[in-house]
């Protein structure tokens, strides 16, 4: 067998392969792309025997997306995804004088697939659907992510010199209320000086198509309520500042939109899609984030509890003498846990079970988030079996076990 550390920058790979006692075979540093590939290709060919297969080659890197890595895996050679704060750990280990250069780098990683690979994960097989939902999905919901970011500022600017903005809107500014009225009134002057008849257009062309006089009236008298102002050249400043955001917003709350279609159709096509979106909470969107960051290696998790463990909704305990405290595991796939979070609140209201569940857990004195984080826990599990045995979600069944028992 070979051991190969590799190092990955943006431009450049740093290489060491060694042998199953641990010798260094090799050393270098090799460009990224197509020509520094086939130059690893032939480094392993150099030292791999004849009947010796390409997956007897082991290779850590920190990362698992690229097309680097998606080579290494094509090529057959068996990949682990090493965690940058391990393999930091593991310097620690190797070193105690704090120096780090990339060739060391690769060393750790070397060292890691050869004497410690048992306690690290393989980057898992998922079908090419998967790749391309994971793709659109993480697309999507950093759009989403972004856009509330851009959301916040603009609502912070407006609390400085146009409070009346935010009596008119609340916190949704990003609706098509909001940024339609805003484009054309970016000012308080500007606000008041519109009349009903104007909103009405505005908003018509805007898209809404209900309560468009009595809503132009609510948005009108917020505009014209009293406020303190501030100098006309700071308001003026503000108000090409408030223009600029409302069109950034503009385009991202489309872009979101049209990502959120191409989300819908590629997780659509995905066999597991009807499985997914059957479980309680879980809608097309939050059903493609799910499948996208755990993906569909159908050997990829043991058993359940592997599930839970990556997803993060399985709490860890910390023991040291007569101390044990249980606490919830912060270290996790964020995007998983956001996707799952927001399923747990919505099968509130979509499953009497989850219902149950749930407050159950608030009965003995647990958070809200806690017994959100409980009922999260169950619900992973839940869906394990159906992927698992490749059925729909059924409430009976599902909650059969906290059933009390026929007399």
């Amino acid at each position: 067998m070979l051991f190969l550390g590799d190092d990955w920058a943006e431009s450049h790979h740093d290489i060491e392969l060694q042998d199953e006692r641990g010798r260094v075979l090799k050393r270098c540093r090799l460009p990224e792309g197509v020509t520094g590939l086939g130059q690893l290709h032939a480094l392993i060919a150099d030292h791999l025997a004849d009947h010796d297969e390409p997956e007897s080659v082991l290779v850590g890197i920190e990362t698992d997306r690229g097309g680097w890595v998606h080579a290494l895996v094509a090529a057959g050679y068996t990949v682990y995804a090493i965690n940058p704060k391990q393999a930091s750990r593991y310097r620690e280990r190797l070193t105690t004088s704090g120096a780090k250069s990339d060739p060391g780098d690769a060393h750790v990683l070397a060292q890691i697939v050869r004497l410690d690979r048992e306690h690290h994960r393989v980057i898992a097989g998922d079908s090419e659907q998967a790749e391309v939902v994971k793709t659109v999905a993480r697309t999507h919901q950093t759009m989403i992510w972004t856009r509330q970011r851009q959301a916040n500022q603009l609502r912070s600017m407006l609390r400085e010199f146009y409070p009346a903005a935010l009596e008119a809107f609340g916190e949704d500014l990003a609706s098509r209320d909001a940024l339609a009225v805003l484009a054309v009134a970016a000012t308080p002057a500007a606000g008041r000086a519109l009349s009903t008849a104007r909103l009405v257009s505005v908003l018509r062309k805007a898209g809404r198509q209900r309560n468009l006089q009595a809503r132009a009236q609510e948005i009108s008298t917020a505009l014209r309520a009293e406020h303190l102002g501030l100098s006309d050249a700071l308001t003026e400043a503000y108000g090409v500042s408030v223009t600029s955001l409302v069109a950034v917003l503009t385009t991202m709350v489309a872009q979101a939109a049209a990502l959120e279609g191409e989300v819908e159709r590629c997780f659509g096509q995905h066999p597991d899609a009807e499985i997914i979106t059957s479980q309680p909470g879980l809608g097309v969107v939050l059903g493609a984030r799910v499948l996208a960051e755990f993906g569909d290696d159908k050997d990829r998790y043991a058993d359940a509890k592997a599930r839970r463990n990556y997803a993060g909704t399985s709490p860890i305990t910390k023991t040291s003498g007569k101390s044990k405290v249980v606490l919830a595991r912060y270290a996790r796939n964020k995007r998983l846990a956001d996707a799952l979070h927001q399923q747990a609140f919505s099968a509130l209201s979509a499953s009497p079970g989850a219902r149950a569940f749930y407050d159950h857990h608030r009965a003995r004195g647990a958070t809200h988030h806690q017994a959100l984080r409980a009922l999260s826990n169950r619900l992973v599990g839940i869906l394990d079996g159906c992927l698992r045995n490749q059925t729909t979600y059924d409430e009976t069944t599902a909650w059969a076990h906290r059933q009390p028992a026929a007399a």
